[in-house]
């Protein structure tokens, strides 16, 4: 018998040793808990849909594609490969979009590529900017988030710079 298999029943009776020392109601607790995480949903819902919705429009339209286009050799002379750009603009709006793109690179270029590898680095240096600015603006009362987005797409940016000159170095 592994020792991973008695991890999760070892905490759930950790956490009931816990509440009844502390003397709490753990179902009260588990149930409140959820009904903050029910709010929680239906706070965030409308600026993540926005999201997935900006991002299909500017896939389907094709303006994503006339910008990688127009990106390609502007990236090309800074060391990023043609085929990362699209995960490297992807990134910021959608994680699972972004993993999506990262598994057609493992498929078309194999896991063991310069360009996988580099594609792996890249997609965990870098954050779903977008996602993260949607849940915080669901939950502020400052709505101002013009500044902290930029500056967090140019830190992707650079990170992404970063991950493509680090993995030529290393690999």
């Amino acid at each position: 018998m592994k020792i991973d298999s008695y991890i999760l029943p070892f905490l759930i009776l950790l956490l009931l040793i816990f509440s009844a020392f502390k003397k709490q109601n753990l179902y009260l607790a588990f149930t409140k808990g959820i009904k903050s995480a029910v709010r929680l949903i239906f706070d965030i819902f409308p600026y993540v849909s926005a999201i997935l919705i900006m991002v299909n429009l500017l896939t389907e339209s094709g303006v994503l594609s006339r910008l990688i286009d127009l990106l390609t050799p502007f990236c090309r002379f800074l060391g990023i490969d043609g085929d990362l750009i699209y995960l490297i603009i992807i990134k910021p709006f959608s994680g699972s979009g972004s993993i999506a793109v990262l598994d057609d690179i493992f498929t078309k270029f194999g896991v063991d590529s310069l360009k996988a590898k580099t594609a792996s680095v890249i997609f965990g240096s870098s954050e779903t900017v977008f996602f993260v600015a949607g849940i915080y603006l669901s939950k502020c009362k400052n709505k101002k988030l013009t500044l902290p987005i930029i500056f967090a797409l140019i830190a992707t940016f650079f990170s992404s710079i970063f991950a493509c000159l680090l993995c030529k170095i290393i690999f």
